[in-house]
């Protein structure tokens, strides 16, 4: 049975009110991602560069001030690269259903047993 105009407005204004009101819980039910990890994997990898070259440009002057800041740079990239990746896969991974334990099948089987007569 169709909806009519009314009840679709009123759907899409109830949608609406909700992607207002919880982001995530939005996000998350239809698979879409609010910080996707791409731009920041490839920002991070720009500062591991980066900071690579700073490092060398003050291992190459005798700069040690210079040698720490690209330290610092390469080291914020490579946590900005793994935080990408990991991201990516918690909310990307579609959650496994858990296998009830022993003792909750022995109490179904117990169940269906005695009482599903």
């Amino acid at each position: 049975m169709p909806l009519s105009d009314h009840e679709r407005a009123l759907l899409a204004e109830m949608e609406q009110a909700l992607s207002a009101d919880d982001p995530r819980l939005v996000s998350a039910l239809t698979g879409t991602r609010l910080y996707p990890g791409r731009p920041r994997i490839l920002t991070g990898l720009a500062l591991v560069l980066g900071g690579l070259v700073t490092l060398f440009a003050g291992l190459i002057a005798q700069t040690p001030a210079l040698s720490i800041v690209g330290f610092i740079i390469s080291l914020t990239g490579l946590m900005m690269v793994i935080s990408g990746f990991s991201g990516m896969s918690t909310l990307r991974a579609p959650k496994k259903a858990r296998k009830p334990k022993f003792g909750s099948r022995l109490e179904d089987r117990w169940e269906r047993r005695n009482f599903d007569r």
